[in-house]
């Protein structure tokens, strides 16, 4: 009887103590730190920010759109909505573009010019870093080498050639161009790329970049390709 009283006293204690145990262990564990600096976290939150804008902004879109269709209700459905499709035709890069904007040439560097480097070809790397550095700011289109880049172009190594929407861009000298949405806006991003950082990384490959000096009219072509839509399908009417 001693015997199982004991063994039971034994079991007790041994759970008493685990719990213990467990417990100082979770008091103590120091608590995840973020270890980001201030400018990360301030770069988090201008992401953020932006992210935000754009929504409120296409929320905005889609009201003007709603608008639309209630005021055209008795008068002409069918011009509210072509007004509609030119409208995300354009969006979607389907029509050529006019607006304030700048050209960016990328060239040989000088100094691998005057010691007779060989040129090749931005790798594609590069050139999504310098394409994600635009595209931080709103409203941007633009063209790589006269092919126009909308939300689905890949940029890619095929067969040792970079490609913009699956055709090869030339070997530098090359051109850019921005429709920057505003002329402010422009202004705004010729200021950002000539201080950003990521030009250096082009003199590494013998490349140097010219971002000329915001214009009032600027043309980029219209995306030529034929669209993906495998993953969208015609709603089916009731």
């Amino acid at each position: 009887m001693k015997k199982k009283v004991f063994s039971r006293f034994t079991m007790i204690l041994f759970v008493i103590g685990l719990m213990t145990a467990i417990q100082f262990n979770t008091i103590n564990e120091p608590d995840s730190r973020d270890t980001r600096d201030v400018w990360e976290i301030r770069q988090e939150l201008s992401r953020e920010k932006q992210l935000h804008s754009e929504l409120l902004s296409e929320i905005g879109t889609i009201d003007e759109t709603l608008e639309k269709y209630k005021e055209s209700e008795s008068d002409s459905p069918e011009q509210a909505l072509q007004e509609t499709v030119e409208t995300l035709r354009k969006e979607a890069g389907l029509t050529e573009l006019t607006g304030p904007g700048l050209r960016i040439v990328i060239e040989p560097s000088p100094e691998a010019v005057a010691t007779g480097q060989n040129i090749e070809q931005i790798s594609p790397a590069l050139l999504i870093r310098f394409v994600n550095e635009i595209n931080r700011f709103n409203a941007i289109d633009l063209a790589i080498d006269g092919k126009r880049l909308i939300n689905t172009s890949p940029i890619r190594d095929i067969n040792g050639r970079t490609t913009v929407n699956g055709e090869p861009i030339g070997t530098p000298p090359l051109e850019m161009t921005i429709v920057a949405g505003t002329f402010e806006n422009a202004e705004k991003l010729y200021n950002h790329l000539n201080a950003s950082p990521i030009l250096d990384n082009f003199y590494i490959d013998n490349l140097s970049v010219d971002v000329k000096r915001p214009q009032k009219k600027i043309t980029i072509e219209a995306y030529n390709e034929e669209l993906e839509l495998d993953h969208l399908k015609a709603a089916e009417g009731e």
